[in-house]
């Protein structure tokens, strides 16, 4: 089974790297006494941000009790923290940090550079949407590219494992100027968390998203990749309208035909195959994405589907035979059910076949 994150980066020998890092700008700190601490009573069940946290609680316990000391030593701390545990540092101004908003400010900026405060950043926006949304968009202009990642990824909608902000979930107004500085950033990094972004606000918000991404397509070879990423929901979806942003063909005169799975049952972690025809009937080259579903039963029965791609390009119309390997193999982040499960194939967004496959 692979390693639990939570095990990964939380190590007896990590921890006590970070204590030390530390310890270097606070001679008071304890790194003995803060191991025991942390790694005490509830420490082996608790989950990978809940040991983030406890962590930052028991720093909180051997620093000054002014939190301007406390968080200019751990400012201090930041170029010298390393690894998943440097993520307490911005959770310390999350946890401890709210009413000293201008020091917390400057401390998130500078945590970001060397871990991530895109967590952190997110009850600030909460408490005072417009302040915060100066600072992330001062961050947009940063020389370092992960201060100017932070700027699009903190203000994200939807960011997973992050806090919730309604008001941006609601309406992305105040995140689009960010987006548009950083769609042409040198970084792939940033322009990375831009499309993520902006696929986002397309759950939402489909008008204002696709209305992004038909003004931003054309504009370089690297910006054309973040709006294909940005839209990947939508294209998954049979969005219309993305579809032809991409100009793929339409599905209407695109079939399958001999759709054939290598057997109709199948035991858990066996792998095997599929089969199938592609007919293209348009009269000149079109673009086509086909990809294929899996409907996996759940415990309590029902269905969970996803979709895989299979193929994505340019065909000339014609016939063309496609092959592909498909298993139910446990994976750390999908248990296997026996029962009735689904395989089919998508053509443009437009399901054209379907299969059973019985999981013993």
């Amino acid at each position: 089974m692979p390693e639990l994150l939570k095990d990964r980066f939380f190590t007896p020998n990590s921890l006590r790297d970070f204590g030390e890092a530390i310890k270097k700008h606070h001679i008071d700190f304890d790194v003995d006494v803060f191991l025991s601490s942390v790694q005490s009573g509830v420490w082996s069940s608790l989950e990978l941000k809940a040991r983030m946290r406890h962590v930052t609680i028991h720093i909180h316990k051997q620093l000054p009790q002014s939190y301007e000391k406390a968080i200019t030593i751990l400012m201090e701390t930041a170029s010298d923290a390393k690894g998943f545990e440097a993520m307490a540092l911005p959770d310390y101004a999350e946890l401890y940090g709210l009413d000293y908003w201008d020091i917390s400010m400057a401390a998130l900026k500078r945590f970001t550079r060397f871990s991530s405060s895109e967590f952190a950043i997110r009850p600030f926006l909460i408490q005072n949407l417009e302040g915060a949304m100066k600072m992330v968009s001062e961050c947009a202009d940063d020389e370092h590219e992960n201060v100017r990642r932070f700027a699009s990824e903190g203000c994200r909608p939807r960011l997973p494992w992050a806090m919730a902000v309604p008001a941006l979930k609601k309406d992305p107004t105040p995140i689009l100027p960010i987006l548009e500085k950083l769609k042409d950033d040198s970084s792939e990094f940033v322009r990375r968390s831009v499309a993520n972004n902006l696929n986002d606000i397309s759950k939402e918000h489909l008008e204002t998203a696709l209305e992004v991404a038909g003004r931003w397509l054309g504009t370089s070879e690297e910006t054309d990749k973040l709006v294909k990423h940005a839209m990947r929901t939508l294209l998954k979806a049979g969005n219309t309208r993305a579809m032809r942003l991409f100009g793929f063909g339409d599905p209407k005169n695109i079939g399958i035909e001999n759709f054939t799975l290598g057997q109709d049952t199948i035991t858990i972690d066996e792998t095997t195959n599929f089969s199938l025809d592609l007919i293209v009937n348009e009269t000149e080259p079109s673009i086509i994405r086909v990809e294929f579903a899996m409907f996996y039963v759940k415990a309590n029965g029902k269905l969970s589907k996803k979709v895989f791609k299979l193929r994505e390009k340019e065909y000339e119309p014609g016939s063309y035979h496609i092959v592909r390997k498909y298993g139910f193999v446990n994976m750390s982040t999908r248990k296997i059910y026996p029962g009735e499960h689904f395989i089919s194939i998508i053509v443009n967004g437009v399901e054209k076949a379907k299969q059973r496959i019985e999981v013993l």
